[in-house]
């Protein structure tokens, strides 16, 4: 009977307009949560029969379905703090509730996403948020390379830990020597002196050690040699020898007082490419960059002066961890007291091909599910992937104005649905009465 299908139809309308409305209160109720995606309810029409020329009509009513929007993006909200993190653009970050790590190490982890969180460090330097999600990332390598990891399976994330208190050294593998050598000290009847030069690296241990290097020049029965020998020795092979160089400088007009030649007599090779030395000190290979030929950066030899102009190398000594932060490829890097700062954890994005059919879990937390498809990680800028954003949280995604005029919508709408049950009620409530 049409009238029925009446009363079905509004008792839809009913329930339809209460899904919409739970919809609307949790979107309202979480316009302040950072990371929040809003959910959405859509209302979708039944029909019963469709039988052309019947002459009746049956009503069929409306079913609502919701869906949460993952894929739409909030806006971000600048902090003070390196950790609070964002994703600008497509990608989530690899999380894991704290609950897990006791229970299950590696590849068993449970992984959950995140596109948003303020992560600050526990009692045991573990990077997490208040609600116990724990940021996973690949660990780098001690001279802050990441090495290669699977990119289909969370096998190669661990926790962030971050020590607070842990102190780090940087070796010195590069130097630079710019020296002024004097050229009268070269010309016939010059005293012969040895000139001394001694400078400062840092060893694997974080230990201070010196090059002592000695340059001897050449002096002539007549005229100019232009010639200095340059002997080094590493304080921290008690003094040892580890090059020995014949050094000659151009005298004409054009290149006068730059390198012409250098000529090993022991220790590792002149690479007149770069200009530089390779010696191996106590703790490994060091690369001393000497100037190329013709080069006036480099060794130089004028006037009567015995001068360092310019001296620079890497490495630093041991410091203590004073910030750390990430970037928008997604490395963490430490910085050190002593300027020195290293990388420490790439932390990768997670991307699937639908967002939308992902599992919702609290926290605003989500779950690869058969709908969403299989997860891959990427380099943050990489393929569909954003950059990742540093000192920064996403907002909600509930527009609370646009969220008001839905709830008054629907409000009116269940009142009208409401109103229909009450009219078909009473037309049966007639119809019963035909029969007294």
């Amino acid at each position: 009977m049409t009238i029925s299908s009446s009363l079905n139809a509004g008792v839809a309308g009913l329930n339809a307009n209460s899904a919409r409305l739970a919809s609307i209160a949790d979107n309202i109720s979480n316009s302040g949560t950072y990371g929040y995606k809003r959910v959405e309810t859509e209302f979708e029409s039944m029909v019963i029969t469709n039988a052309s020329g019947s002459g009746t009509y049956s009503a069929g009513g409306v079913r609502a379905s919701s869906a949460r929007l993952i894929d739409q993006h909030g806006a971000l909200v600048s902090t003070s703090h390196p950790l609070d993190i964002a994703i600008s653009g497509r990608g989530m970050l690899p999380v894991t509730p704290s609950v897990s790590l006791g229970a299950a190490t590696g590849g068993d982890q449970p992984m959950m996403m995140t596109t948003t969180g303020s992560f600050r460090t526990d009692s045991e330097g573990v990077l997490k948020t208040e609600s116990g999600l724990v940021l996973l990332g690949w660990p780098a390598d001690a001279d802050g390379t990441i090495p290669t990891f699977p990119r289909d399976t969370v096998a190669g994330l661990e926790p962030v830990v971050i020590n607070a208190n842990q102190t780090a050294g940087d070796p010195t593998t590069k130097m630079q020597l710019g020296v002024n050598l004097p050229a009268t000290e070269t010309e016939a009847g010059g005293a012969g002196d040895s000139l001394p030069l001694s400078v400062e690296y840092f060893g694997n241990l974080g230990t201070s050690e010196t090059l002592d290097i000695t340059f001897t020049p050449t002096v002539p029965a007549t005229g100019s040699s232009n010639t200095w020998t340059m002997t080094i020795a590493d304080s921290a092979q008690d003094g040892a020898v580890v090059g020995e160089y014949t050094l000659t400088f151009d005298d004409t007009r054009g290149d006068g007082g730059t390198l012409a030649s250098v000529t090993a007599v022991s220790g590792g090779a002149y690479n007149a490419t770069d200009g530089t030395l390779d010696l191996t000190v106590a703790g490994g290979p060091l690369t001393l960059t000497i100037g190329k030929i013709g080069d006036t950066n480099g060794l130089t030899q004028l006037s009567d002066s015995f001068a360092p102009t310019n001296i620079t190398k890497d490495g630093s000594p041991v410091g203590n961890l004073t910030a750390v932060e990430i970037d928008e490829n997604g490395y963490i890097t430490a910085t050190y007291d002593t300027g020195f700062t290293r990388r420490i954890y790439q932390i990768p994005l997670v991307d699937v091909p639908n967002p939308n059919g992902l599992y919702v879990k609290n926290n605003q937390t989500y779950q690869v599910s058969p709908d969403s498809g299989s997860f891959f990680l990427w380099d943050a800028g990489d393929g569909p992937t954003g950059a990742v954003v540093g000192y920064a949280r996403e907002g909600s995604t509930t527009d609370v104005a646009g969220e008001l005029t839905n709830l008054i919508q629907t409000q009116r709408a269940y009142s009208s649905n409401a109103k229909v049950i009450q009219t078909v009620d009473e037309m049966l409530q007639e119809t019963t009465n035909i029969k007294r």
